[in-house]
């Protein structure tokens, strides 16, 4: 939304209750596709269900086909969008420690919270745990900060960094995505589980 904001388009208040309503809808799909379930989702990572990784792979690409069709008609300023900035050691921490709570805890933030707002117990263990994390990392601040900011890398794109033309980065993540949805298939066929 963030270009809308700065164009003048909506106002931020208005912003705020777009996002309430796409955070309520994109909870509603999680729930209605059974992603409220730690073994759906630890099951990408044992062969038997590869839904999540078709559906969030599914997602990225049409969001980066949109964006780059908006773009090439000159509707958006990709300028304009957001784009979180990289220190790339902590970010590689970051991926480990979230990627080995998702394994050990079945749930990933936003599932989490899915699973809680249906009553599941385990899912709002893994939310306060989340929120320990996060308070101590807050408050040990100040001990990593230097590791926290270490290898800053500005906002590069991934075709910034390939030095590719963004269509041609784009193709190749729809083929390498295709590929990911055949090694799922493949996979499933041969971990299958029956119940969950």
């Amino acid at each position: 939304m963030a270009p809308l904001i700065v164009n003048d388009i909506i106002s931020q208040n208005t912003n705020f209750f777009l996002a309430f309503l796409i955070g309520m809808g994109f909870g509603f799909i999680l729930e209605s596709s059974g992603f409220s379930s730690s073994r759906k989702l630890v099951g990408v990572f044992y062969g038997y269900d590869t839904v999540v990784l078709k559906v969030f792979f599914t997602a990225a690409i049409t969001a980066m086909l949109g964006l780059l069709f908006l773009s090439l008609f000159n509707w958006i300023d990709l300028d304009m969008v957001y784009i979180n900035p990289t220190y790339l050691y902590s970010t590689i921490a970051g991926g480990i420690i979230m990627g080995a709570g998702f394994i050990l805890g079945g749930f990933c933030p936003g599932t989490s919270f899915c699973a809680a707002s249906i009553g599941k117990i385990d899912a709002m263990f893994f939310i306060a745990g989340m929120f320990l994390g996060v308070f101590i990392f807050a408050e040990g601040y100040p001990l990593w900060e230097g590791f926290y900011k270490a290898k800053f890398m500005g906002i590069p794109t991934l075709s910034q960094v390939l030095g590719l033309k963004d269509g041609i980065v784009v193709l190749g993540i729809i083929i390498v995505a295709l590929g990911m949805f055949w090694v799922g298939e493949w996979a499933e066929s041969c971990f299958p589980r029956e119940e969950y």
